[in-house]
């Protein structure tokens, strides 16, 4: 089936880049999210709008999500303005929608306890980890996540891109963000009441060969029914973690003896990840597929077991970000920066191999990553190379004053007077843009 997967339809009705898209527990209707701050609702068998409502964010919509168990009466949103948002359906129609929780930036994800209609937690850029019980309309902070030091105290604040529950154990969630590991916690260490609580986790992932690198960071992570931990890097490959690679709750104390233990994730490769917060998935009734957007353009599914590249499907014109798998059967929901939901099925009546191209768009996206130049700049950095900037710049009048030069429309002396091009090229910078592009 994954094979005879075929463009099924389109949504339209968003007036900006679908960021995301959600199934509802029985996968008759798609809630999606948009750049233009409107939730829509969609019958999507029939590819037409059940209804949509202004959201009430002030910014770019990253998150929207069905409480389990309301009947989908209660959506969940988050955005680039830090707000946590619910919306209400009520019987008339109408949708009331209310902040229940603020993060100080971004807020890329949300997680939903499984089968609970009242519990479900964010992360945020500015490092937290929020809960919210909606019986209550209260959110607590239990933690702020730290980078790991070299002395095994954890300092400086990690900005959180992605936050997931174990399905087998709800007690357990994973969050990844601006370094390279995986952090799992367990809810049961927090006190729901306490202002302050230290930031524990009970585990840690990370491929050998990322540790200590400090120029990668986590995009997206997904459980499998069995607890795997499937973890995206930007600008670097995917990795399947089973529950016997973990780190520990402090990577930095392993010695050389346990970086070089048999067990190593899978590798899944092929794709690049480097302008957007991308997502990543499992795809099949048992998730024997991964599956993920590319900066190219492209769908990738690989076999899970052992990484097979089976299929590469144009998505987008520009760039696909999150993929969402229909809870029951084989169909899929994509979007990126076009403004409309793609939904896939298997209704092409042939076996559809890979492009004949897929070594070429596979071997541009590898050249894309290993030339990369991963080179971050602070705010403070920024500010001290214009301040500089601006220093050059006047002495360089002033010795042209001194010395009686005059201004030519010709003079093209770069002689201390050059701007200076700044660049973002991890994605981090500018994200708050439209589409998500930096």
């Amino acid at each position: 089936m994954v094979k005879r997967l075929d463009l099924y339809g389109k949504l339209t009705g968003h007036e900006g880049c679908v960021n995301t898209i959600d199934f509802n527990a029985t996968g008759d209707v798609l809630v999606s999210g948009s750049d233009d701050r409107r939730v829509i609702l969609w019958d999507w068998a029939t590819s037409t709008s059940k209804f949509s409502y202004p959201s009430g964010h002030m910014d770019n919509i990253f998150q929207t999500k069905f409480m389990p168990f309301t009947d989908d009466r209660k959506i969940i949103t988050a955005s680039a303005d830090g707000q946590v948002r619910l919306g209400l359906v009520l019987e008339n129609g109408r949708v009331e929608t209310k902040k229940v929780g603020k993060h100080q930036g971004r807020v890329h994800k949300l997680a939903v306890e499984p089968g609970s209609p009242y519990i479900l937690y964010s992360c945020g850029e500015d490092g937290f980890v929020q809960h919210y019980d909606l019986r209550s309309n209260s959110s607590s902070k239990l933690f702020r996540c730290s980078s790991f030091t070299e002395n095994n105290k954890q300092s400086g604040s990690i900005r959180l891109n992605g936050i997931v529950i174990d399905p087998r154990n709800p007690n357990y969630f994973a969050v990844g963000g601006s370094d390279e590991y995986a952090r799992v916690y367990d809810i049961r260490m927090y006190q729901l009441d306490a202002r302050t609580s230290s930031d524990r986790p009970i585990d840690t992932f990370c491929p050998h060969h990322l540790i200590k690198t400090h120029d990668v960071h986590i995009t997206a992570l997904a459980y499998s029914n069995t607890s795997e931990l499937l973890v995206s890097y930007n600008d670097e490959l995917i990795y399947l973690f089973q529950k016997n690679m973990g780190l520990g709750p402090v990577p930095l104390s392993l010695q050389g003896e346990d970086l070089n233990k048999p067990e190593k994730p899978q590798v899944y490769s092929g794709h690049r990840n480097s302008q957007t917060v991308k997502g990543v998935s499992f795809f099949g009734p048992t998730d024997e597929y991964v599956l993920t957007g590319s900066d190219c353009g492209h769908i990738f599914i690989w076999k899970k077991k052992d990484a097979k590249l089976v299929r590469v499907m144009v998505g987008d014109r520009h760039i696909v970000n999150q993929l969402k798998p229909h809870p029951c059967i084989p169909v899929l929901a994509t979007c990126g920066i076009e403004k409309t939901i793609k939904l896939w099925a298997p209704t092409s009546k042939d076996v559809t191999p890979l492009p004949p191209d897929v070594q070429e768009i596979m071997e541009a996206n590898r050249r894309g990553r290993e030339d990369h130049s991963r080179v971050t700049l602070t705010p403070d950095m920024i500010m001290h190379v214009l301040r500089l900037h601006r220093r050059q710049a006047l002495a360089y009048i002033e010795r042209r004053e001194n010395l009686g030069y005059v201004d030519s429309d010709d003079d093209d002396d770069d002689g201390g007077g050059g701007a200076y091009v700044l660049g973002f090229s991890d994605g981090e910078e500018g994200e708050n843009s439209e589409c998500s592009i930096s």
